[in-house]
């Protein structure tokens, strides 16, 4: 794993045997990277073999599961609770289970080195709230 890679709220939780980790990758909390393995019982012989590749400015939301002999391809995100199985193309958003879009480069999703203020968000929920209440009529 490349030295640059950064664990989001420190990592916890997560579970990361990877083939390979490349630089500038943030992982948030919960992640699982691993083997996808299977045996046939008539062959008598292990398939799917191999653990997830995840390239350079990749960005894995919390709970993600990346699980297989697969890429995930660079200046991708994958999405909270996505399950993965398959290769993710560069500059893709990947979702749900096997799913992705393409990425618009215009925002970064979920992390930027520039993050916001807490106060900003503390702000920002105390309107969220403030509206809540005044819609459900809670005083």
């Amino acid at each position: 794993m490349d030295k640059s890679v950064l664990f989001a709220h420190h990592g916890r939780g997560c579970t990361i045997v990877a083939a390979k980790i490349c630089e500038n990758v943030v992982i948030f909390q919960n992640v699982s990277i691993g083997a996808n393995l299977k045996y046939y019982k008539i062959s008598k012989e292990w398939e799917n073999i191999g653990n997830p590749i995840i390239a350079k400015n990749v960005i894995i939301a919390d709970g993600a599961k990346i699980l297989g002999p697969i890429a995930i391809g660079e200046n991708s995100v994958i999405g909270a609770g996505s399950i993965i199985t398959k290769d993710i193309p560069p500059n893709s958003v990947a979702f749900g289970v096997n799913k992705f879009k393409p990425k618009d480069e215009n925002y970064d999703l979920i992390f930027n080195s520039n993050m916001i203020h807490f106060q900003k968000m503390i702000e920002a929920n105390k309107n969220l709230i403030t509206a809540f209440n005044k819609q459900n009529g809670v005083i």
